[in-house]
């Protein structure tokens, strides 16, 4: 299975479509000066996208799975500053980058489960005794046989 390149990537490409959205929305908001809430949305709003691709260089399945569930955290979080926007503004661009927003998430979180359900499971406890159970048994086949000298005939 060969992998997508970060510009051909669905998820890459819609979280940097969302982050070029909402850095216009924050210029939106430094005209109403309104610093310090444009700030912590375009940190948040971008990271989100930054993650996303730096998920896509992962170095084992549970860094890719943990770059995600940083880029969750993301999306809370930016979810918290657009709507601490409406209820400040209730401006136009808002219902366009909620539901942008609520699509990457759904996304990521698709992603996130699909991932974890092909991780390698480890062994549970019944298999374990099983396991142990069979190696104690081969050891004392070996031991009797190499005390049970069979004679030729």
């Amino acid at each position: 299975m060969s992998r997508l390149k970060a510009d051909e990537n669905p998820i890459v490409l819609k979280t940097f479509a969302f982050a070029v959205s909402a850095a216009k929305y924050c210029q939106t908001l430094q005209t109403n000066k309104n610093f310090p809430l444009a700030n912590q949305l375009f940190k948040s709003s971008t990271s989100i996208g930054a993650n996303v691709r730096e998920a896509q260089n992962a170095e084992s399945k549970a860094d890719f799975i943990h770059k995600f569930k940083i880029a969750v955290k993301e999306v809370d979080e930016t979810e918290y500053w657009l709507a601490l926007c409406k209820e400040l503004y209730d401006h136009e661009e808002l219902t366009n980058l909620n539901e942008q927003l609520t699509e990457i998430q759904k996304i990521i979180n698709k992603i996130i489960f699909t991932s974890q359900s092909h991780q390698i499971q480890p062994l549970r406890l019944n298999q374990i005794k099983l396991f142990t159970s069979s190696r104690y048994l081969l050891r004392n086949i070996i031991t009797i046989k190499n005390r049970v000298q069979i004679k030729p005939i």
